[in-house]
Protein backbone atom coordinates (compact mmCIF):
# COMPACT_ATOMS: atom_id res chain seq x y z
CA UNK A 1 0.00 0.00 0.00
CA UNK A 2 1.46 3.17 -1.14
CA UNK A 3 1.58 6.06 1.22
CA UNK A 4 1.21 9.53 0.03
CA UNK A 5 2.97 12.36 1.71
CA UNK A 6 1.08 15.54 2.30
CA UNK A 7 2.15 18.41 0.02
CA UNK A 8 2.87 21.88 1.24
CA UNK A 9 0.45 24.59 0.40
CA UNK A 10 1.82 25.52 -3.05
CA UNK A 11 5.31 25.31 -4.41
CA UNK A 12 7.73 27.77 -2.88
CA UNK A 13 10.76 29.03 -4.84
CA UNK A 14 13.60 29.76 -2.54
CA UNK A 15 15.77 32.94 -3.14
CA UNK A 16 19.41 32.23 -3.17
CA UNK A 17 21.11 35.60 -2.46
CA UNK A 18 24.61 34.35 -3.30
CA UNK A 19 23.49 33.12 -6.73
CA UNK A 20 21.69 36.41 -7.45
CA UNK A 21 24.76 38.47 -6.54
CA UNK A 22 26.90 36.26 -8.77
CA UNK A 23 24.58 36.80 -11.75
CA UNK A 24 24.45 40.55 -11.15
CA UNK A 25 28.22 40.72 -10.93
CA UNK A 26 28.49 38.84 -14.20
CA UNK A 27 26.08 41.32 -15.80
CA UNK A 28 28.27 44.22 -14.69
CA UNK A 29 31.33 42.57 -16.13
CA UNK A 30 29.67 41.87 -19.49
CA UNK A 31 27.47 44.93 -19.97
CA UNK A 32 29.01 47.61 -17.74
CA UNK A 33 29.25 50.27 -20.43
CA UNK A 34 25.54 50.12 -21.27
CA UNK A 35 23.37 48.88 -18.43
CA UNK A 36 24.74 47.91 -15.10
CA UNK A 37 27.42 50.33 -13.98
CA UNK A 38 26.78 53.98 -14.97
CA UNK A 39 28.82 55.31 -12.00
CA UNK A 40 31.91 53.55 -13.34
CA UNK A 41 31.36 55.02 -16.81
CA UNK A 42 31.13 58.54 -15.35
CA UNK A 43 34.35 57.96 -13.45
CA UNK A 44 36.16 57.00 -16.66
CA UNK A 45 34.91 60.14 -18.44
CA UNK A 46 36.06 62.34 -15.58
CA UNK A 47 39.43 60.61 -15.61
CA UNK A 48 39.85 61.31 -19.32
CA UNK A 49 38.90 64.97 -18.88
CA UNK A 50 41.42 65.35 -16.08
CA UNK A 51 44.13 63.86 -18.31
CA UNK A 52 43.31 66.34 -21.12
CA UNK A 53 43.44 69.29 -18.73
CA UNK A 54 46.79 68.09 -17.40
CA UNK A 55 48.25 67.79 -20.92
CA UNK A 56 47.08 71.29 -21.91
CA UNK A 57 48.49 72.73 -18.70
CA UNK A 58 51.83 71.05 -19.32
CA UNK A 59 51.97 72.42 -22.87
CA UNK A 60 51.37 75.94 -21.60
CA UNK A 61 53.97 75.53 -18.87
CA UNK A 62 56.57 74.36 -21.40
CA UNK A 63 55.83 77.27 -23.69
CA UNK A 64 54.51 75.14 -26.54
CA UNK A 65 51.68 77.53 -27.25
CA UNK A 66 52.40 79.83 -30.24
CA UNK A 67 53.19 83.40 -29.29
CA UNK A 68 51.29 86.26 -30.85
CA UNK A 69 53.42 88.83 -32.59
CA UNK A 70 54.77 91.55 -30.34
CA UNK A 71 53.43 94.92 -31.43
CA UNK A 72 55.65 97.27 -29.45
CA UNK A 73 57.68 100.02 -31.10
CA UNK A 74 61.18 100.76 -29.93
CA UNK A 75 64.13 102.89 -30.96
CA UNK A 76 66.96 100.93 -32.59
CA UNK A 77 70.47 102.12 -33.37
CA UNK A 78 70.83 105.48 -35.16
CA UNK A 79 67.40 106.43 -33.75
CA UNK A 80 65.70 104.16 -36.27
CA UNK A 81 62.17 102.94 -35.67
CA UNK A 82 62.44 99.39 -34.38
CA UNK A 83 60.58 96.20 -33.47
CA UNK A 84 60.83 94.95 -29.88
CA UNK A 85 61.34 91.19 -29.61
CA UNK A 86 59.56 88.98 -27.10
CA UNK A 87 62.49 89.19 -24.69
CA UNK A 88 61.60 92.91 -24.29
CA UNK A 89 65.30 93.75 -24.62
CA UNK A 90 66.28 93.21 -28.26
CA UNK A 91 65.21 96.04 -30.59
CA UNK A 92 65.76 95.36 -34.29
CA UNK A 93 65.35 97.95 -37.09
CA UNK A 94 61.97 97.89 -38.79
CA UNK A 95 63.50 96.82 -42.10
CA UNK A 96 64.73 93.58 -40.50
CA UNK A 97 61.15 92.44 -39.86
CA UNK A 98 59.93 89.87 -42.40
CA UNK A 99 63.24 89.95 -44.28
CA UNK A 100 63.54 86.16 -44.36
CA UNK A 101 66.02 86.02 -41.47
CA UNK A 102 65.07 85.46 -37.83
CA UNK A 103 66.63 88.42 -36.02
CA UNK A 104 64.75 87.86 -32.74
CA UNK A 105 65.85 84.93 -30.59
CA UNK A 106 62.57 83.04 -31.04
CA UNK A 107 61.97 84.19 -34.61
CA UNK A 108 58.87 86.25 -33.80
CA UNK A 109 59.94 88.85 -36.39
CA UNK A 110 59.24 86.23 -39.10
CA UNK A 111 55.91 84.86 -37.84
CA UNK A 112 53.16 84.19 -40.36
CA UNK A 113 50.78 86.49 -38.46
CA UNK A 114 53.27 89.33 -38.97
CA UNK A 115 54.51 88.57 -42.47
CA UNK A 116 51.65 86.74 -44.15
CA UNK A 117 50.09 89.71 -45.96
CA UNK A 118 52.58 92.56 -46.30
CA UNK A 119 52.15 95.41 -45.60
CA UNK A 120 48.64 94.93 -44.15
CA UNK A 121 49.81 92.34 -41.63
CA UNK A 122 52.46 94.70 -40.22
CA UNK A 123 51.77 97.11 -37.34
CA UNK A 124 51.34 100.67 -38.63
CA UNK A 125 54.44 101.99 -36.86
CA UNK A 126 56.70 99.71 -38.96
CA UNK A 127 55.72 101.11 -42.37
CA UNK A 128 55.80 104.40 -44.26
CA UNK A 129 53.41 104.97 -47.17
CA UNK A 130 54.93 106.71 -50.16
CA UNK A 131 53.09 109.40 -52.11
CA UNK A 132 52.15 106.65 -54.55
CA UNK A 133 49.53 104.72 -52.52
CA UNK A 134 50.67 101.44 -54.07
CA UNK A 135 54.20 101.82 -52.66
CA UNK A 136 55.51 101.56 -49.10
CA UNK A 137 58.84 101.30 -47.30
CA UNK A 138 59.85 100.36 -43.78
CA UNK A 139 59.70 103.15 -41.24
CA UNK A 140 63.46 103.19 -40.72
CA UNK A 141 63.94 103.87 -44.45
CA UNK A 142 62.25 107.23 -44.10
CA UNK A 143 64.74 110.08 -43.83
CA UNK A 144 67.75 107.81 -44.33
CA UNK A 145 69.03 109.88 -47.25
CA UNK A 146 68.16 107.24 -49.86
CA UNK A 147 65.38 107.43 -52.41
CA UNK A 148 63.58 104.26 -51.28
CA UNK A 149 60.12 105.29 -52.54
CA UNK A 150 61.47 106.11 -55.99
CA UNK A 151 59.95 109.60 -55.98
CA UNK A 152 61.79 110.95 -52.91
CA UNK A 153 58.53 111.16 -50.94
CA UNK A 154 60.27 109.27 -48.10
CA UNK A 155 62.94 112.00 -47.93
CA UNK A 156 61.23 115.25 -48.91
CA UNK A 157 57.90 116.98 -48.37
CA UNK A 158 55.27 116.97 -45.65
CA UNK A 159 54.75 113.20 -45.63
CA UNK A 160 58.30 112.43 -44.61
CA UNK A 161 58.94 115.59 -42.52
CA UNK A 162 62.66 114.89 -42.53
CA UNK A 163 65.19 117.12 -40.77
CA UNK A 164 67.91 118.91 -42.78
CA UNK A 165 70.89 116.89 -43.96
CA UNK A 166 72.95 115.65 -41.04
CA UNK A 167 76.69 116.17 -40.62
CA UNK A 168 77.44 113.01 -42.63
CA UNK A 169 75.59 114.44 -45.66
CA UNK A 170 76.04 117.34 -48.08
CA UNK A 171 72.97 119.32 -49.09
CA UNK A 172 72.47 119.81 -52.83
CA UNK A 173 70.36 118.70 -55.77
CA UNK A 174 71.78 115.28 -56.64
CA UNK A 175 72.28 114.12 -60.17
CA UNK A 176 71.87 110.45 -59.24
CA UNK A 177 68.35 109.16 -58.68
CA UNK A 178 69.30 107.16 -55.59
CA UNK A 179 69.60 110.40 -53.55
CA UNK A 180 67.05 113.15 -52.97
CA UNK A 181 68.31 116.33 -51.32
CA UNK A 182 71.59 115.22 -49.79
CA UNK A 183 74.56 113.14 -50.82
CA UNK A 184 76.95 111.35 -48.49
CA UNK A 185 80.02 113.41 -47.66
CA UNK A 186 82.07 110.35 -48.43
CA UNK A 187 81.35 111.12 -52.11
CA UNK A 188 82.75 114.64 -51.90
CA UNK A 189 85.85 115.29 -54.02
CA UNK A 190 85.84 111.75 -55.38
CA UNK A 191 86.16 112.94 -58.97
CA UNK A 192 82.52 112.12 -59.79
CA UNK A 193 79.75 114.70 -60.08
CA UNK A 194 77.03 113.93 -57.51
CA UNK A 195 75.46 117.41 -57.27
CA UNK A 196 74.09 119.40 -60.20
CA UNK A 197 76.08 122.43 -59.01
CA UNK A 198 79.32 120.43 -58.71
CA UNK A 199 79.49 121.64 -55.13
CA UNK A 200 80.40 118.13 -54.00
CA UNK A 201 83.67 118.51 -55.92
CA UNK A 202 84.59 122.12 -55.26
CA UNK A 203 83.06 123.12 -51.92
CA UNK A 204 82.17 120.02 -49.90
CA UNK A 205 84.82 118.25 -47.90
CA UNK A 206 84.55 114.64 -46.76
Amino acid sequence: MNRTHPQRNGDVTTFDSAESFSKEQGCCQLHCAHLCCPPRRAFIVLLLLAAIVAIVGLAIALGLQPHAPVNRPCVATHNWTGFLCNDRVTCIPASQVCDGTANCRNGEDEQEELCGDLPRSLPAYLIFHCSNPELWVYADQRCNGMNDCGDCSDEMGSLAACPPCGPAWWSCIPVHFEYCSCVPRALCRDGVQNCMSWSDEYICRP
